[in-house]
């Protein structure tokens, strides 16, 4: 109960970061988003996609679901509680074929269920994942969506494979043990998740290239977190989920 407490008067700080954030007025000719330059320090990176996609409130398109507070608030809870050099300023938006990407071990996508790329991100991208990376896709479901997905990874990663992960997988045991993965379900509908892997050369002994939480948006846990809008207990274990991602990683 005290660990809830003390994650719950973290969040109340990240809250307070976001709207500050957010109230601050962009430039003439600037988006309002903050894209901090690399300094060496742990960022979050987030894809944007530059073809396919459906239309949102505000500045972009479905790639942008849950920005900024969602990075806002896991970067500081990976500040708070893991040993890593964290920026919580802002998240880096990359494409897929910026060399930019390549300074940055892990990489998340939101909505890949309407994404499509181009060749040259797709190259660009298979060399980012074969050289280390790690890229983990959220918030998408429906079998029309795992479709569009399947068919753009077939582009990356041709001869890839997904797997089912389950509990076993030491991915889930990275840094908290999360004992029952089937409960962090979709904050929405209360679907059951379902979470696939591609590894290195098809072999689950092998490092994790991309996980996909399917019938899921984990990251609306972390964007709402400290609102009241989601269960605290269910909010934490998300939390613990993206915590044990980019454990993960960051030592494979």
């Amino acid at each position: 109960m005290a660990n809830v407490r003390r994650w719950l008067r973290l969040l109340g700080v990240a809250v307070l970061t976001a709207m500050a954030a957010a109230a601050q007025p962009a430039a003439p000719g600037q988006s309002y988003h903050f894209d901090p330059a690399y300094d060496g320090r742990f960022t979050l990176v987030r894809l944007r996609w530059t073809s396919g996609g459906i239309r949102r409130g505000g500045w972009g398109s479905a790639w942008n679901h849950d920005y900024p507070r969602a990075e806002q608030h896991l970067s500081l809870i990976l500040k708070e509680l893991t040993s890593l050099d964290v920026r919580i300023d802002g998240s880096r938006i990359l494409t897929l074929d910026d060399p930019e990407l390549f300074k940055y071990p892990i990489a998340f996508m939101w909505e890949p269920g309407f994404w499509t790329l181009t060749a040259a991100e797709a190259e660009s991208f298979r060399a980012y994942l074969q050289k280390g990376g790690f890229a983990v896709f959220e918030d998408f479901d429906g079998r029309s969506q795992w479709a569009n997905f399947e068919t753009q990874m077939r582009h990356v990663l041709p001869d890839g494979r997904f797997v089912k992960l389950d509990n076993a997988h030491r991915i889930f045991d990275s840094f908290f043990t999360i004992e029952n993965i089937d409960a962090i379900v979709h904050p929405m509908s209360n679907m059951p998740p379902s979470f696939y892997g591609i590894f290195e050369d098809n072999d689950p002994s092998k490092r994790l290239m991309v996980v996909a939480n399917f019938d899921n948006d984990v990251p609306e846990y972390w964007e709402w977190s400290g609102q009241g809008l989601f269960p605290f207990d269910a909010s934490n274990e998300a939390y613990k989920l993206g915590v044990n991602y980019v454990i993960y990683g960051m030592t494979h």
